[in-house]
């Protein structure tokens, strides 16, 4: 997402969640278990379709719930066509959550309690940042027993 953004989520990010946690920035997940066997083929196409993406406006609707955390719902149908179109591709080895169609979000505020959670969630109804942001590119992570590495950044440039 644009910096504004990230920079905004990222504050959320660090203000609600458990810092022992905290390995990653803030992101809209579009897949959670891609194999690692299957690395280079990830990243070529998801340079292919980043190639063909052009950065896109995107709207948070509002905060969600996830029981033990909250999450700011992100209405993006472009972001939701580009998971489409590579979930198609990748279809014979996703896991069950990752064969489903996308629901944008971003995660705040995760593994808590519920009452701890319900707290955060009507904080964040007062004011969770910007309404609006712009997408501006897909990064690809490898997951390494515990932390996260960055594998590549591929700019949207359609």
């Amino acid at each position: 997402m644009d910096d504004v953004t990230q920079s905004a989520w990222d504050s959320l990010r660090r203000a609600w969640f458990p810092p022992e946690r905290l390995v990653v920035g803030a992101h809209v997940t579009l897949f959670h278990a891609l194999p690692g066997v299957h690395e280079d083929e990830i990243v070529a196409d998801c340079a292919v379709v980043a190639g063909e993406t052009g950065p896109f406006t995107f709207v948070v609707d509002g905060v969600r719930s996830l029981g033990r955390g909250v999450a700011l719902v992100v209405r993006a149908p472009e972001l939701v066509a580009v998971h489409a179109r590579v979930r198609r591709r990748w279809v014979d080895w996703l896991t069950a959550q990752d064969a489903q169609p996308l629901k944008p979000h971003v995660t705040v505020q995760n593994k808590v309690s519920p009452e701890t959670a319900a707290a955060t969630s009507a904080a964040l109804r007062e004011d969770f940042g910007p309404r609006e942001g712009t997408a501006v590119g897909l990064a690809v992570w490898r997951y390494v027993g515990g932390p996260w590495e960055p594998v590549t950044t591929l700019p949207f440039a359609g």
